[in-house]
C-alpha cells in the first residue's frame, strides 16, 4: 500500500480572524478526502527552527470555526533566511532538515506578502509547498480578498459608528487611524461603511488645508466631521509617520500615529476640538465574520485540492467569486495597493466624501 501523504500546516506573520477556520478546513479536507497525516508547525516558520509541532485531526480542529487567532501560533519576525535568533544567518538548511526528518510530502503556508516570499525561497529548496491569503490589510497580489480583512473592516465601521455619536454630541471632530501598511482597503471599506466624512488613504497623499476646508464647511452647518486615516497615509510631499524601527524584522517600519500628528496641525485651522482614537491591534482580534469563516473555508478546502493534485508552488486566490490559484513566485514581495481609479473612489467622491487630495 502507498503511505499516505504527511502535509505540516504554519501560520505566518501577524494574526488575524480566520486563521483557525483555514486549519480547521485544510486539515479535515485532507483527512477525509485521502487519509492523510497532518502535522501543525508552530509559531510560523520559527517551528521549523525550534522543532516545534503538533498532530492534527478531525478531534484537534473541532470547535475552531469561530476563534479567533491561531491555535498553532505565530511569529513576524521569523524568517530562516535571515534568521534573528542566529544574529541574522541563513538557518533554511536547519529548517529543511527538519521538514526532512519529519517526512513531510509538502507544506501549507499560511500568510501574506512576507510568507508567501519565504515560501517561494523554500520551494525553489525543494520543499513543496502551497499557499494561502491571509492578511487584514488585503494588499496581496493574485487575489481580490483576502481572509481577515473583512473582520477588520467590521471593527472599524462599529468602531465609526460609536465615535459618530459622541462627535455629534460634542461638535467635534473624530479621527479614527486603521492599519493597513502601505495600502489603504480598510481604511477606504471601513470608512465608507462606517460613514466617515474624510478618508486618507496612502495612495492618496493628502492636504491638510483640504481636510481643514472640510472640516470647516460642516462646521458652517453644524455637522461634525468624522476622519477615517490609514495609518500609511502621508501628507503630500512629506514622508510616513513611523511610530518605530525593528531592525531584525523583516517589515522593521512600524507605522502608526499619523492619526494624532493630523490632530496636531489640524487643531489650530478649525473651530471645533479635534480627538484621535488609534484603533490597533482590536482590529486584528476577535472572532471572524460570517462572511471571513466563509472566505477561510474556500480557501483551506482549495488548497487541500492544490495539494491533492500536486500543485505545488502555487498560493490560492479568489478572483471575482471562483477559487483559484496563482504562482506563488507571482506574489512573492509585491504589494497590492488601491488603484487611484478604483471604484469605490469615485463612488466615494460622487456622494461627496474628501479624500484630501483637492
Amino acid at each position: 500500500m502507498m503511505r499516505a501523504m504527511h502535509i505540516g500546516i504554519l501560520t505566518g506573520g501577524g494574526d488575524c480572524p480566520g486563521l483557525n477556520a483555514v486549519i480547521r478546513a485544510v486539515t479535515l479536507a485532507l483527512v477525509n478526502e485521502c487519509g492523510a497525516r497532518v502535522t501543525g508547525i508552530e509559531r510560523g516558520f520559527l517551528g521549523l527552527l525550534t522543532r516545534r509541532v503538533r498532530p492534527l485531526g478531525i478531534a484537534e480542529v473541532a470547535g475552531i470555526l469561530a476563534e479567533g487567532g491561531t491555535i498553532l501560533g505565530t511569529h513576524n519576525k521569523c524568517d530562516p533566511f535571515h534568521y534573528f535568533g542566529a544574529g541574522g544567518a541563513d538557518c533554511s538548511g536547519q529548517a529543511m532538515d527538519f521538514a526532512r526528518e519529519l517526512g513531510l510530502d509538502a507544506l501549507v503556508a499560511i500568510g501574506g506578502d512576507g510568507t508567501m516570499s519565504i515560501a517561494d525561497r523554500f520551494t525553489a529548496l525543494g520543499l513543496p509547498v502551497v499557499g494561502v491569503p491571509k492578511t487584514i490589510d488585503n494588499d496581496l497580489m493574485g487575489t481580490d480578498r483576502t481572509f481577515g480583512f473583512d473582520s477588520a473592516v467590521a471593527v472599524v465601521a462599529e468602531a465609526l459608528d460609536r465615535l459618530s455619536t459622541t462627535a455629534r454630541s460634542h461638535g467635534r471632530v473624530m479621527i479614527a487611524e486603521t492599519m493597513g501598511r502601505y495600502a489603504g482597503w480598510i481604511a477606504l471599506e471601513g470608512g465608507m461603511a462606517g460613514g466617515a466624512d474624510v478618508i486618507l488613504l496612502p495612495e492618496l497623499p493628502f492636504s491638510v488645508e483640504a481636510v481643514a476646508a472640510r472640516c470647516r464647511e460642516r462646521e458652517s452647518r453644524g455637522e461634525p466631521t468624522l476622519v477615517c486615516i490609514a495609518e500609511g497615509a502621508r501628507v503630500r510631499g512629506e514622508g510616513l509617520t513611523v511610530q518605530a524601527t525593528v531592525a531584525d524584522s523583516p517589515d522593521p517600519l512600524r507605522l502608526g500615529g499619523v492619526g494624532q500628528a493630523l490632530q496636531h496641525r489640524l487643531q489650530p485651522l478649525v473651530e471645533s476640538e479635534v480627538r484621535t482614537t488609534l484603533l490597533g491591534h482590536v482590529q486584528r482580534g476577535g472572532s471572524p465574520t460570517p462572511y471571513d469563516r466563509v472566505l477561510a473555508t474556500r480557501f483551506g478546502y482549495q488548497a487541500a485540492q492544490l495539494v491533492r493534485r500536486r500543485q505545488f508552488g502555487h498560493m490560492v486566490a479568489l478572483q471575482g467569486d471562483d477559487c483559484t490559484s496563482v504562482p506563488i513566485a507571482q506574489v512573492a514581495g509585491r504589494n497590492r495597493l488601491v488603484p487611484v481609479d478604483h471604484a469605490l473612489l469615485s463612488a466615494a467622491r460622487g456622494i461627496g466624501v474628501a479624500l484630501g487630495d483637492d
